[in-house]
């Protein structure tokens, strides 16, 4: 109840900045068009709604970060937390409780790419389903990357870490504009050590029906997601102590 409470705070503080909203939900629908009318005038089978929807719902998570990190950080920076502080809330409560709202709102983000996937040629089944629910553990994955960066950063570096090198790194490591493995060598390696290849990896895997490769590639995410969250929780715990001495 009491992280419902202050999730309930946090939901309100998101809704009072609608442009974020609109350009995170929006953007990558942009590029889902774009890429899509780009696929229909090229000879080369690039851009191909099955793989590219999942990829750009991955990158669309990013922005997730993005928003989790100015939350948590313009908190600290306006001393609304150290306030909060002396309400009976653990470090777990206060990450749960800005997490749950995010989740809804990476959940639409998903949902809005993929229907808008339907009406590019995405086929309507089960395995459209299965992918939304693949990308659970990703969600969870950016949130903890933006909620551990606005625990130890100020606003203005989380926008440079989670707004420029983040949305950076998940778009060229993850192999949503072109296959890694044309590539291959130190950069692929690079690429399947971090999380964002096998996430874009799982959503594809989910789309064609081949849920053995789905869990393959899941375990990666699940276990950078714990970690990061863990982490998140640990950080946050250490700037309350540090905030009520």
């Amino acid at each position: 109840m009491k992280s419902m409470a202050f999730a309930e705070r946090t939901r309100k503080e998101i809704v009072r900045d609608p442009l974020n909203i609109v350009f995170g939900l929006g953007f990558p629908l942009v590029l889902l068009f774009l890429l899509t009318a780009l696929q229909a005038n090229i000879p080369a089978e690039i851009f191909v709604i099955d793989h590219l929807a999942p990829g750009i719902a991955v990158f669309g998570l990013s922005f997730i970060s993005l928003f989790s990190g100015m939350l948590i950080s313009k908190d600290r920076s306006t001393s609304f937390l150290t306030r909060l502080f002396t309400a009976p809330l653990s470090a777990s409560n206060y990450i749960l409780g800005y997490t749950l709202p995010l989740i809804f709102m990476a959940f639409l983000q998903i949902l809005i790419c993929f229907l808008a996937a339907l009406f590019l040629g995405l086929p309507l089944n089960l395995n459209m389903i299965f992918a939304i629910l693949a990308l659970t553990p990703t969600i969870i994955l950016f949130i903890g990357i933006g909620l551990l960066s606005g625990s130890v950063l100020n606003d203005k570096q989380v926008g440079g870490i989670c707004g420029a090198i983040l949305t950076n790194v998940s778009a060229w490591l993850s192999g949503i504009w072109f296959d890694l493995n044309l590539i291959g060598g130190w950069f692929k390696e690079i690429a399947y050590i971090l999380p964002f290849a096998h996430a874009v990896e799982a959503g594809r895997s989910a789309i064609a029906g081949n849920y053995a490769s789905v869990l393959s590639h899941l375990w990666w995410v699940i276990g950078y997601a714990v970690g990061i969250m863990v982490l998140a929780i640990y950080m946050f715990r250490k700037k309350m102590s540090g905030d009520a001495a």
